[in-house]
């Protein structure tokens, strides 16, 4: 039995992206090239590697196996590429991309940029701002390496196989107050106020889901925003009162004359990132920048007082 190593990359490829249309796209191959490839490994190695189903291909024994192996292969390639590099082994090393929303980037990436370009010279760290969805699909075909996600709560879904989450931290909700209008003093306050609503399925989204079942009654929504600062405009026009999470105001320009109100009972929103967890996952440099992140996260003072904003309100 005779198995090209090249292949075994083909299979791994599939195995990430969960399905051969998926691989195909990330390998820069067509469907047919792919199934074709698996085809010679499966006759080279004498077994079958895949099963189709009508969700995607999964790995038989045998081909987890391969896979495994082309893993392994896979980390001793890194290994020897460092070294030809010239570089330390003992420091972290590689290319690492992190997709992640707005707040995100401004408040942790950014700053966290700078320490790496100064702290770790072998490590080229890239920053993509991006969709969910879209930003979980590309760590599944390996085009990134960590993706930032925002949940309402504690209460992020399972990772699935393969993958890992890990929190980074968690922020107060706050309430923005348009101008000239007196703060909240409690919950029971935000139940007589037109709300800015936020797009579907953000945490921003369900946290005003979870006040409104808090208060027994639907809230009076006006428009509908995606962006934080989209958000805040529409507040500093008197359209209506909003929830923002702290990192909003940390990273963003509160406009003048906007209050925030911090009050019991409004929850958090939390935010953890999500790696790939293999045996060859996450890599050094990988592991180095989240580590930073880490870092970073918890020397942010959350929830502990006035944030620096323009507005005024009970902080």
């Amino acid at each position: 039995m005779r198995i090209t190593p090249s292949r075994l990359s083909v299979l791994l490829a599939v195995h990430r992206a969960g399905g051969i249309v998926a691989a195909a796209d990330s390998q820069h191959l067509t469907p047919s090239a792919v199934s074709q490839q698996i085809k010679l490994l499966e006759k080279e190695a004498g077994v079958r590697v895949l099963d189709r189903e009508p969700t995607g291909a999964v790995l038989t024994d045998a081909g987890r196996v391969l896979a495994e192996t082309a893993e392994r292969i896979e980390a001793e390639l890194a290994s020897a590429q460092r070294e030809l590099a010239g570089l330390d082994e003992s420091a972290p090393a590689g290319h690492v991309r992190i997709g992640s929303f707005s707040t995100a980037i401004r408040a942790l990436l950014l700053p966290l940029l700078t320490l790496v370009e100064a702290t770790m010279p072998g490590v080229v760290m890239t920053v993509e701002e991006t969709e969910e969805r879209s930003a979980l699909a590309r760590l599944r075909r390996g085009e990134l390496d960590l993706v930032l996600l925002e949940r309402d709560e504690r209460t992020p879904p399972e990772a699935p196989r393969a993958m890992a989450d890990v929190p980074v931290l968690d922020e107060p909700w706050l309430v923005v107050v348009p101008p000239g209008q007196a703060a909240p003093q409690t919950l029971a306050d935000l139940a007589r106020v037109t709300w800015i609503d936020l797009a579907p399925s953000t945490a921003g989204a369900y946290a005003l889901g979870r006040l409104s079942r808090r208060l027994g009654a639907p809230l009076s929504t006006r428009h509908v925003a995606y962006d934080y600062d989209v958000v805040l405009a529409m507040v500093s026009l008197g359209q209506g009162h909003a929830l923002l999470p702290e990192l909003a105001v940390i990273s963003g320009r509160v406009p003048d004359g906007v209050g925030l109100a911090r009050l019991p009972g409004l929850g958090i929103r939390q935010i953890v990132v999500r790696h790939r967890q293999t045996r060859s996952d996450p890599e050094p440099a990988v592991r180095a920048v989240l580590d930073a992140l880490l870092i970073r996260a918890s020397a942010l003072e959350l929830g502990r007082g006035r944030p620096d904003h323009a507005g005024t309100g009970p902080l």
